[in-house]
């Protein structure tokens, strides 16, 4: 990611840190630069081996309370995807939907430019949208396919009988 990118984001936790009278600790930042070095989606566990690999150990209790901060800082953005959480950062994102299979888990980003302007368009009185989520919950071509496989198996074994 774009090193002025990280450098923003950083001067906006530094700020949000200092206007709550937290510390500003090596821990929190480490943790801030490995999620804008990930692209994409990832769960906690994602996020500790990415942690693990760059050789800077941190607690899982550090690790779930600087995501909290990060996203009450609006830097990261929680989905929760049928009974999984997945996070991505949030600063200079496109607007972007997900396609969540129902089957498999898998997660796609899907962007629709009409879709965008539609809901850009959208005003509400006295409300000032920050964020937009769209979930697309259905099977993903693989299950589908899989699924098809294996119906066509058992007709052929039902077949044979």
């Amino acid at each position: 990611m774009d090193n002025s990118i990280k450098e923003t984001v950083r001067g906006t936790f530094e700020q949000y840190l200092q206007s709550k009278g937290l510390r500003k600790t090596q821990e929190r930042f480490a943790i801030l630069d490995a999620i804008y070095s990930i692209d994409g989606h990832f769960t906690m566990e994602e996020l500790l081996d990415v942690m693990t690999e760059s050789r800077f150990h941190v607690s899982r209790a550090t690790l779930y309370n600087t995501m909290e901060l990060l996203t009450d800082a609006h830097l990261v953005i929680r989905h929760k995807f049928d009974n999984s959480s997945q996070y991505e950062k949030s600063y200079n994102m496109t607007t972007h939907f997900h396609r969540i299979c129902m089957a498999c888990g898998n997660v796609a980003e899907v962007r629709d430019e009409k879709l965008r302007q539609v809901i850009e368009n959208t005003h509400s009185k006295g409300f000032a949208i920050a964020h937009t989520s769209l979930y697309m919950y259905g099977i993903c071509s693989k299950c589908m396919a899989a699924k098809r496989r294996r119906e066509k198996k058992l007709r052929e074994q039902n077949n044979n009988k």
